[in-house]
């Protein structure tokens, strides 16, 4: 798996991004790593997205049990290890908090993650992991979608850090880095991941998220925070207001 890593100390961050996106969603928030964190800080992109490699499924526990294999050495016993989710990244860090992957975090924080799904969106989900990965005849027009898909356009460019990883060239054009299978996650089990989490978790989400609502969050946990108006993509618009999050709970 592709890993970026800093920072020193026996506690570890772990920060897991979302569906279509890649771990430079997270470069605000690694920016400020020094300031924000004492300890050490790790970044994955997730199975099958940027340049990490794909695998046979993606079902949430397939899904997990690749990040605990590629964490755990860098897990030191003597410290606390807390992940930080967006999105599909907060599901894989709820799993994660069950303890059946070989890792038990210290504490969790899921921001964005959508919780209501309806039968439709689930089928269009299906198809999409049904089909061949989409190819552009331009760097451009892959741009684009990428943008798009994980949720930066118009808060991010290409050229962004962001970005990073989002696109890569093939043999008959350009396409998206995320292998399409990984559409196939299927619906989360919130409430079975936080009845079984072995360790506090928190939600929250971006007043302005589209995704989620607070009440739908605050169903699975009464405590659910709203980090301010701010959209789906909250770490990258107001990465301190995440940092304050996290602070406030550490």
């Amino acid at each position: 798996m592709y890993m970026e890593q800093g920072g020193e100390g026996p506690d570890l961050l772990l920060m897991l991004h979302g569906l279509g996106a890649t771990g430079a969603v997270w470069s605000p928030l690694c920016a400020g790593a020094g300031r924000r964190w004492a300890g050490r800080w790790v970044v994955l992109d997730l199975p099958g997205h940027g340049r990490s490699e794909s695998q046979d499924a993606y079902a949430i526990g397939q899904t997990a049990a690749t990040v605990a294999r590629a964490v755990l050495p860098h897990v030191d016993p003597t410290g606390r290890l807390v992940v930080l989710g967006h999105s599909l990244g907060g599901v894989i860090g709820l799993a994660l908090g069950t303890g059946w992957f070989g890792v038990i975090p210290h504490q969790v924080f899921g921001a964005g993650i959508k919780v209501a799904w309806s039968d439709d969106e689930l089928r269009r989900m299906d198809a999409l992991a049904a089909q061949p990965a989409r190819r552009f005849s331009t760097e451009q027009d892959a741009w684009e979608r990428y943008l798009k898909v994980s949720g930066l356009a118009g808060i991010a460019g290409a050229a962004a850090p962001v970005a990073a990883r989002g696109i890569r060239r093939s043999d008959d054009g350009w396409c998206l880095a995320m292998d399409p299978r990984a559409h196939g996650v299927g619906k989360p089990p919130m409430s079975e991941l936080m009845a079984l989490a072995r360790c506090p978790v928190h939600l929250g989400r971006g007043r302005d998220d589209a995704l989620v609502t607070t009440e739908q969050l605050r169903a699975l946990d009464p405590d659910a925070s709203e980090l301010g108006a701010h959209g789906h993509n909250v770490m990258v618009e107001a990465p301190e207001r995440v940092w304050d999050w996290v602070a406030s709970f550490t």
